[in-house]
């Protein structure tokens, strides 16, 4: 019998469409631009020019690791560092294509996989898993390229738009930039008060023991390394005593 993973499904007229791709990733879009805007700022504000400032946006697309790796290279920390630091925080997305490769039941065009695997974010998987869970048999790599590309896009607008704000734009509202810069911290805030709430607060709670005590005793990059890796071990111990999180 065929896994559900490897019998393909004809049913073109049905899928939906880059459209419909592009008009559910505006949660996504409306989140991201602040964001963005703030990291533009942040980079310029430590040194880095526009330009580079898109690269980052460009290339890395992660987020927090674009204000982490920038914050550590105009801190002095080498590349290297800075380069493996931000590989140990994003290890999770390689999680990401074999676990929506589950669920989708059909053949997959291997261009297309290769575009919309770039865009997978982790709100875009979490848009995608949704999509599937809920209405499997409409699900087409064209939305998923139009969900992906949309919201990579809006990360490189408000990237942009930040960078040039950077320049002097927002001199005269300080209150404003203030609260731009904080956005970023405010919104793990909230992850973190979040996950206090569920079974993973043992998890949270080793992981902010492991970067009290790396960067209490070593460096803030070492923070970030023990921070993940008594998380992740902490996970681990949690499940193979409680079994599973539901």
């Amino acid at each position: 019998m065929d896994s559900p993973a490897t019998v393909p499904l004809n049913n073109e007229q049905n899928d939906a469409t880059w459209v419909e791709g592009l008009k559910d990733s505006l949660p996504i879009v409306i989140s991201y631009i602040p964001v963005a805007f703030a990291f533009g700022l942040n980079a310029t504000k430590l040194g880095f020019t526009p330009f580079e400032s898109l690269f980052f946006s460009c290339i890395i697309y992660a987020g927090a690791s674009q204000f982490v790796i920038t914050a550590l290279l105009a801190a002095g920390s080498s590349l290297w560092v800075a380069a493996l630091t931000v590989m140990a925080m994003d290890v999770r997305h390689v999680l990401y294509g074999p676990s929506l490769r589950q669920r989708i039941t059909r053949q997959l065009s291997k261009p297309k996989t290769a575009i919309w695997a770039f865009g997978l974010t982790d709100e875009v998987f979490a848009a995608a898993t949704a999509k599937l869970v809920r209405d499997n048999r409409r699900w087409s790599e064209n939305w998923m390229i139009g969900i992906a590309f949309s919201s990579w896009f809006s990360w490189i607008l408000g990237t942009a738009l930040g960078s040039w704000s950077g320049n002097g734009l927002l001199d005269n509202f300080p209150a404003v930039e203030a609260a731009l810069t904080f956005m970023l911290p405010a919104l793990f805030m909230s992850f973190l008060l979040a996950s206090f709430q569920r079974k993973q607060s043992w998890t949270v709670t080793a992981s902010l023991a492991g970067a009290l005590l790396g960067v209490t005793l070593i460096s803030i990059p070492a923070a970030i390394f023990a921070g993940i890796a008594c998380g992740c071990l902490a996970a681990l111990v949690q499940t193979f005593y409680q079994g599973e999180p539901e």
